[in-house]
């Protein structure tokens, strides 16, 4: 009879594999309840650490991983802001809690990894960043399915353990705000068949408030472009070419509807005189565009303890499908 592993007792206990290395090392990352569900389990299948294989492995490591995905060969000081802001947000919360945060850049096959947990450097790990890198997400994918467990932000969605902004509710904040400035002809620009379940829930949240109040929404995709801000400048171009009445936009993101900012004034016409815009994020960047962005800003700073609280499965928190609120920040683009 083949002797019960650690996967067996995560499977027996309902939690992951590393949080039974973490439970049976008694870290401090794991509540009380879980450590007692874990042994539980251990006793039922008759398992036991092998001390002498995994001293070194067993010592509480008091790191949390966080591995950003970025786009192959992008530098890095091209990153969305977005998630340099929320890096610094899983910081602060991580530093809160007496751990360390071992980051990892990853973008290609070349610097693939998953296994922090599994090696002993991390007692939990997080994924954020870019969705349009496939090759990594499908990588993590199969990562999650072999037992390595971990939490994501903004993931394409299933089989992830995922947290979001409420995006829904913020593309109608998006709507309501423009129209109650008197915007009637109005238009979300954002990818429409993008893996990034964000950008329709965006879209749908503005379309169903706009559409409530008699103002159909046009939908413009971005055209190609090297990065979001390009395709806003590009997006912008196109949209005023085939509908010059637009008075309203609400872009999917900040980086986008910076670059939209930009094509708008390319175009001729004044923000928000002509124009009002509205974009996404909360990026500081957009403080300091001219005018300033008006934007949805989730609440990063919960969004930092959620994503610690959900990776190190604090009691209270799900693994999946937690949502972050956001607030509309009203400046001079609207």
């Amino acid at each position: 009879m083949l002797r019960p592993t650690s996967f067996d007792v995560a499977e027996r206990a309902g939690v992951s594999q590393s949080t039974v290395s973490r439970a049976l090392r008694n870290s401090p990352g794991v509540n009380a309840e879980t450590r007692a569900r874990v042994a539980a389990a251990a006793r039922e299948l008759g398992y036991v650490v092998d001390r002498h294989a995994s001293s070194l492995r067993l010592k509480s490591s008091e790191t949390i991983a966080l591995v950003t995905i970025c786009r192959p060969g992008e530098d890095r000081s091209a990153i969305n802001p977005f998630y340099f802001a929320l890096l610094g947000s899983i910081a602060a919360a991580t530093s809160a809690r007496g751990f360390n945060l071992l980051v990892s850049f990853q973008e290609s096959a070349a610097n693939f990894r998953a296994d922090f947990v599994a090696s002993g450097l991390a007692d939990a790990m997080i994924v954020i960043g870019t969705t349009s890198n496939r090759t990594a997400w499908d990588f993590f994918a199969e990562a999650q399915a072999a037992g390595l467990g971990f939490t994501c932000w903004g993931s394409p969605g299933d089989p992830f353990h995922w947290m979001r902004s409420d995006n829904g509710i913020g593309g109608r904040l998006a709507a309501e705000h423009l129209i109650a400035g008197g915007r009637r002809r109005l238009a979300f620009i954002g990818p429409q068949r993008s893996p990034q379940r964000q950008f329709d829930e965006r879209r749908d949240g503005f379309t169903a408030a706009a559409t409530a109040r008699g103002v159909t929404p046009i939908l413009a995709e971005p055209p190609a472009a090297s990065d979001r801000h390009a395709q806003g400048v590009a997006a912008a171009r196109d949209l005023l070419a085939r509908h010059p009445d637009v008075d309203g936009i609400f872009a999917a993101s900040d980086m986008l509807a910076l670059g939209v900012l930009q094509g708008l004034k390319e175009t001729g016409r004044s923000v928000p005189g002509d124009v009002a815009l509205i974009g996404f994020d909360g990026i500081r960047a957009g403080t300091l565009a001219d005018p300033a962005l008006t934007t949805l800003e989730p609440d990063l700073d919960a969004a930092g303890e959620a994503l610690v609280a959900m990776a190190l499965e604090d009691t209270g928190f799900r693994r999946s499908g937690t949502r972050i609120p956001v607030r509309l920040v009203a400046r001079g683009s609207a």
